[in-house]
């Protein structure tokens, strides 16, 4: 026979098993719309992560005062915001000790302390907001951050009593807009904006020289820091550099037992790996339970395809007594269940297309390329691929036992 004989003849069981035959679709079109659909977020989150490691400085490492082992947190292009830490300690601080310890560290290209403020009054053209202010060392602080500028500048080496704004608080903290060269109000003493930074990166921030920051902090002390800001000269000496920077701050801090500990130090590079393999562990988990559904389907297929062959005992045997071969009805049953994982993997991308879409609908926003996600046609063609498969596989049985059929026993079965 042709294959074209094989198609119409699996096409036509296909057909006159209408309700059964969809009942075992149905399976597969769970089983493939779940899988795809868990795949195409998966393919949505990597994109996405990659789109935010590439904004983040990987070569910055941060010193904070208590020890934690669980560091959190990483932000869009560096300080403020890089990450924080729980505290073990409350006494614990930084200071300049610290820092001209973290200096005799190799590989090094900038170091500075940083310290940050919350709920201080920002006052604005009659309007007052409790805002956080980050203070960091004008020098270098430029060199170590990503940030883009919707205007103005950075803050620079000679800057005294300027600040720099997110854009947030530039376009919507305030009834009016504050632009560059407006003077806020910051706890009664007077700052003036000389830059504003893009949309999206860090966008509350208020930033200003940490000797002007020093003094609206409430407890905030000349030379004593929240964090102390390293960058690297390169991603391959991160990881030394952190070992290194532990090693220095325990000889300088007398600290011989590493329980006794009271600083943590961490890296934007190791929190943004734990990131990728914590996504990638999900992923896996995630798809595996969805795979399940497609085991359940190709059981199903498999009960479907008996049913079948007890059904067509007779045809069997009469196609056989005038002459069809064994290996042509294997391939008559072959075909029929390989149709009925394409159609259950074509109706299964249909649905999860319709699910990526219905996502924001349904508040998941994991990821921001998640809203309004696409299934990439390769995908889809896995999607198929795996369906059809699982058909054939799932039918080799049911139609090996049609093929070996002895056609006496077949016309005489009842």
């Amino acid at each position: 026979m042709r294959r074209s004989t094989y198609l119409k003849l699996a096409t036509n069981i296909l057909i006159h098993s209408k309700i059964r035959s969809w009942l075992t679709i149905i399976g597969i079109v769970i089983g493939v719309g779940s899988v795809v659909t868990i795949m195409a977020l998966s393919d949505s989150m990597s994109a996405d992560m990659e789109e935010r490691f590439a904004d983040m400085d990987l070569t910055l490492v941060q010193v904070s005062p208590g020890y934690t082992k669980a560091m959190s947190g990483f932000g869009g292009g560096g300080p403020p915001g890089m990450g924080g830490s729980s505290y073990s300690s409350d006494d614990a601080e930084l200071t300049d000790k610290d820092i001209m310890a973290i200096k005799l560290v190799e590989n090094i290209d900038y170091i500075y302390g940083q310290i940050s403020g919350s709920d201080l009054e920002v006052y604005f053209m009659g309007k007052t907001a409790d805002l956080s202010v980050t203070g960091v060392d004008p020098q270098v602080w430029q060199y170590t951050v990503t940030y883009e500028l919707e205007s103005g500048r950075l803050l620079e080496a000679t800057d005294n009593n300027v600040v720099v704004i997110g854009y947030g608080i530039a376009h919507d903290m305030y009834d009016q807009e504050v632009g560059l060269n407006r003077v806020l109000a910051i706890e009664g003493k007077s700052y003036r904006v000389v830059g504003i930074l893009a949309d999206g990166e860090s966008d509350n921030a208020i930033i200003m020289p940490i000797d002007s920051a020093v003094d609206i902090i409430d407890d905030a002390e000349q030379d004593v820091y929240d964090k102390i800001v390293v960058k690297v000269d390169g991603v391959d000496n991160v990881e030394t550099v952190v070992d290194e920077i532990e090693e220095k701050l325990l000889i300088s801090r007398h600290i011989a037992n590493d329980d006794d500990r009271d600083f943590s130090v961490s890296d934007s590079l190791s929190q943004a790996e734990s990131a990728s393999e914590m996504m990638e562990s999900m992923t896996i988990f995630l798809g595996a339970i969805a795979g399940v559904s497609l085991v359940v389907g190709s059981v199903g297929i498999a009960n479907t395809m008996f049913t079948s062959v007890m059904e067509k005992t007779k045809e069997i045997g009469t196609m056989k007594a005038i002459g069809a071969k064994n290996k042509d009805i294997l391939m008559i049953f072959l075909f029929n269940s390989a149709l009925v994982g394409f159609v259950g993997g074509v109706l299964g991308i249909v649905l999860s297309l319709v699910l990526t879409s219905l996502l924001p609908y349904l508040g998941i926003s994991m990821m921001r390329s998640s809203m309004g996600s696409t299934i990439a046609p390769d995908l889809m063609l896995m999607g198929i691929s795996i369906a059809v498969v699982i058909g054939v596989l799932s039918g080799i049985v049911p139609a090996y036992n049609a093929s070996k059929m002895r056609p006496v026993d077949a016309l005489r079965y009842e």
